[in-house]
């Protein structure tokens, strides 16, 4: 048996329960997890916010682990090994969006920690063809936001081009790592916290923003590209009086508020809005390579597994800086 932190109850608080420990079959294998970070997917996932949830389920889409054991069709890695475990949990390899190399669109794919179990556990199983190498030179808790807060940012990174100026609205566990790697790349990020912010603000400013301050301020100069973390649609309209013609507006979580109404001039330029939908294997290895190259410097506040829904109630306040992450 194990310690798992699941939800049985859509608006209800995660439970500690006491669960089997998983039987690794084919393609999968048996994992002992070291770190989970605490995204606010999570959150969505709590408050009924995203679709076909089914109970009981245990969250967590941004694990460390070891290998104990491996089922019989394993080959991409050994036992003893520390991987990582990322959103995307299954594609079914044949659908359109597969065959056309945007498997992170897949008709059937299946999430960590919200179609199938994820590490808010002891233990977990996992499809060995979907984990990650993780970089060495990251501690355990380090490396986790990595696998989600890294991940998608980077998807988004890749969608807002390559202008100079670039704009992040919301300055969480995903901003504080792009921020770096824009920074690392030369280029001039401007963070977009909540009005009143200043110690967000000022911890942009410490990894290298040339400009900070709140979501409801025009940046000191038009942006190339925004990008926004925050689930809040009427930062969408606010992002578009922002950049400058033929510039992007990248929205970048799996849930958002309504965009409200906004006139057709903000729009207009060759500006443009588009979403980011989980990610690829190939976004996996090319974001690993760079927090190989690039040192990153994930901020991290470390909880124990049991005090999971203390944790995620810090992030829904916009009480952490950085990441929140779960150790067993």
């Amino acid at each position: 048996m194990m310690s798992a932190m699941r939800l049985h109850a859509v608006g209800e608080k995660l439970t500690h329960d006491q669960v089997p420990v998983p039987a690794p079959r084919d393609h999968e294998v048996l994992l002992e997890i070291l770190a989970c970070g605490v995204c606010r997917t999570d959150l969505h996932l709590m408050d009924g916010e995203l679709p076909d949830t089914h109970c009981p389920i245990t969250p967590g889409h941004e694990i460390v682990a070891r290998v104990i054991e491996c089922g019989p069709s394993v080959t991409e890695v050994k036992v003893g090994e520390r991987v990582g475990v990322p959103w995307l949990a299954y594609t079914d390899g044949v659908c359109r969006y597969c065959r056309e190399g945007t498997e992170n669109l897949c008709e059937h794919a299946r999430f960590t920690g919200y179609s199938v179990d994820g590490g808010y556990a002891q233990y977990t199983v996992a499809d060995s063809r979907y984990c990650l190498k993780v970089p060495h030179r990251y501690a355990d808790a380090e490396a986790a936001p990595l696998l989600c807060a890294g991940l998608i940012g980077y998807r988004a990174y890749r969608a807002a081009g390559m202008g100079a100026n670039l704009g992040l609205y919301g300055f969480g566990a995903s901003a504080h790592l792009l921020a770096q790697v824009a920074h690392a790349e030369r280029r001039n990020v401007f963070a977009l916290t909540r009005p009143g912010d200043l110690e967000s603000q000022k911890f942009a400013r410490s990894l290298g923003a040339v400009w900070a301050g709140g979501s409801d301020e025009l940046p000191p100069e038009p942006l190339d590209a925004a990008i926004i973390f925050a689930a809040v649609g009427p930062l969408v309209p606010a992002a578009l009086r922002a950049v400058c013609k033929g510039g992007r507006v990248v929205c970048a979580g799996i849930h958002m508020s309504d965009i409200p109404s906004f006139p057709y001039s903000l729009l207009w330029g060759e500006r443009s809005i588009c979403s980011i939908a989980n990610l690829t294997r190939r976004d996996g290895a090319e974001f690993m390579e760079i927090a190989t190259r690039v040192h990153l410097h994930p901020s991290v506040e470390v909880f124990d597994l049991s005090r999971a829904n203390e944790a995620l109630e810090r992030l829904r306040k916009g009480q952490l800086t950085g990441a929140a992450v779960l150790q067993p």
